[in-house]
């Protein structure tokens, strides 16, 4: 098989699936192994596996090469529409939805968006998604908020809705994106940052220039 294209791994990296490890299988590597359901993707694939042995159920997507896709981010674009079809697949099989809802209760819709209508929780989000995790003095210094308890309030409705998560280290607490948050979720926290990185320019030099960061194993001083 080919290489994993450079432009696959990004896409997935951009959705938070870490692809340090993904590689390309020869369908040999399965042989004789059984799995509840085998899904080409592509009609070459879908002609080259179309009788799958042990496979439970056998279906055939139809997905357009992203190789051969016009636009800016066809890869993007084919993860997105990949990540659609596989939310529609497990609701119509009712396979581990149950387990899923038990073990992270999603943010309803209107509470996912409504968090990104306020500046302080929408910029918080953006700049966890940046530098990937923050304490809570980086984002008043960012910010330019002197009031902790605001700024805390205001991570306490993110963390309520487990949009994000925390990490305590002796007196002080970082933040950062859950990693458990669906992918949709993930992604529009991604492209609202990565299309609107001008938005927060301020707020990141502002934390560029700030002095006795904590590298993640000091303290805030």
């Amino acid at each position: 098989p080919e290489a994993v294209d450079s432009r696959a791994l990004d896409a997935l990296q951009k959705y938070g699936i870490d692809a340090k490890d993904v590689v390309s299988k020869d369908v040999n590597t399965f042989a004789g192994q059984a799995f509840d359901y085998v899904i080409s993707l592509c009609d070459k694939a879908s002609v080259e596996c179309r009788s799958y042995p042990n496979a439970g159920k056998q279906l055939a997507w139809d997905f357009p090469d992203p190789k051969t896709r016009v636009g800016n981010q066809p890869f993007y674009t084919t993860l997105n529409e990949l990540n659609t079809r596989l939310a529609m697949f497990l609701l119509v099989e009712e396979k581990q939805v149950k387990q899923v809802q038990e073990t992270l209760q999603d943010a309803p819709l209107t509470e996912f968006f409504k968090c990104l209508t306020d500046p302080i929780r929408l910029k918080t989000l953006m700049l966890c998604h940046y530098h990937g995790e923050l304490c809570v003095c980086e984002l008043m210094e960012a910010l330019q908020e002197e009031s902790q308890p605001k700024v805390s309030r205001n991570l306490a409705v993110l963390k309520k809705v487990n949009i994000i998560k925390d990490r305590k280290h002796g007196q002080w607490v970082f933040y950062k994106i859950n990693p458990d948050l669906p992918l949709w979720e993930k992604s529009v926290i991604a492209e609202s940052t990565e299309n609107n990185v001008q938005s927060i320019a301020e707020e990141l030099h502002r934390l560029d220039a700030m002095k006795n960061r904590p590298d993640r194993a000091s303290f805030c001083k």
